[in-house]
């Protein structure tokens, strides 16, 4: 199954673009899954969701829904991992997000290594500590220095289940390569934008600020359509984290328009209709003009 969704759901800045006039933060999940089947919860790198949190994204989500969920920064941003324990966040993220396991909603958790996470002895044990401390949920690896981006890692990622998370973000001599590389059961995509003038020194917002072309993202879909094929592979998910101003829901409608063209319309995992859902139309453009940004600034 191949699935396509957002990185996030709750952003001042999509109601207008995304949500209609009004919309309440507590609203907005319930929209959001009547256009997309999955969603990628960035806020748990913050700090570990609370069991009730996520007892309430199962409650307010359709059957079929599907959510991935990154580690908090406890867990992967760690100043030296040869001489640090996994926190106790780990153990607290995997006691928590059980009401979402038991629902069979939960896909996977993400850990995001930072740039200066780079191979060593130490980082491989420390990832495999990891590993052992979550050895009953599915894990994927984003990696963001391109020293990892190697056999040695693959290697690792397999022996571990681990998957790879394989990314589009700016070309910097640093940062990974596109690739099609799988190393277990999921293949996930995510897509970082390529705003090269504010990727370092840009805010969590303005480094995300692009929109992309359907010439980019076409051979993105060729390379998810190579991802399904892979027999390992049993789930793909793609996450557009562009999230200003909506760019990332205008892209991952596009890309789903783009895959039905390529594979079969039941590998696709589209939204979960229910009896009180209402229809929902499909965003076409989003108001990116400087008044329209202006009002809500």
């Amino acid at each position: 199954m191949i699935a396509v969704g957002t990185c996030g759901f709750s952003y001042k800045d999509w109601v207008g673009p995304v949500y209609a006039a009004g919309t309440k933060a507590g609203e907005m999940l319930g929209e959001y899954a009547r256009r997309f089947s999955v969603v990628e919860i960035d806020s748990s790198y913050y700090r570990v969701p609370s069991r009730a949190t996520f007892e309430s994204l199962n409650r307010r989500t359709p059957d079929g829904f599907r959510f991935t969920a990154k580690l908090p920064a406890t867990a992967t941003h760690v100043p030296d991992a040869g001489a640090q324990a996994v926190h106790a966040d780990v153990p607290l993220f995997r006691r928590n997000v059980q009401p979402l396991l038991g629902a069979d909603k939960f896909a996977c958790a993400l850990m995001q290594f930072p740039n200066s996470f780079r191979p060593s002895e130490s980082t491989h044990r420390y990832i495999a500590a990891l590993r052992e401390a979550l050895n009953d949920i599915a894990l994927v690896a984003e990696f963001r220095n391109r020293e990892w981006q190697t056999d040695d890692t693959l290697g690792l990622l397999r022996e571990l289940q681990i998957g790879l998370v394989n990314v589009d973000q700016p070309q910097f001599k640093s940062l990974l390569r596109p690739t099609t590389d799988v190393t277990s059961e999921i293949a996930y995509v995510r897509f970082h934008g390529r705003n090269y003038q504010q990727w370092w020194k840009g805010t969590n917002e303005t480094r995300y600020d692009y929109l992309y072309s359907a010439e980019e993202l076409d051979p993105w879909a060729d390379r998810i359509v190579d991802l399904a094929a892979d027999p390992e592979v049993k789930e793909v998910f793609g996450f557009f984290n562009n999230h200003r101003r909506g760019q990332a829901v205008k892209n991952a409608e596009m890309f789903e328009e783009m895959l039905a063209t390529l594979v079969p319309q039941d590998r696709l995992r589209m939204p979960v209709a229910s009896n009180d859902n209402r229809d929902v139309p499909r965003q076409t453009e989003l108001a990116l003009d400087a008044t329209t940004e202006a009002a809500r600034e």
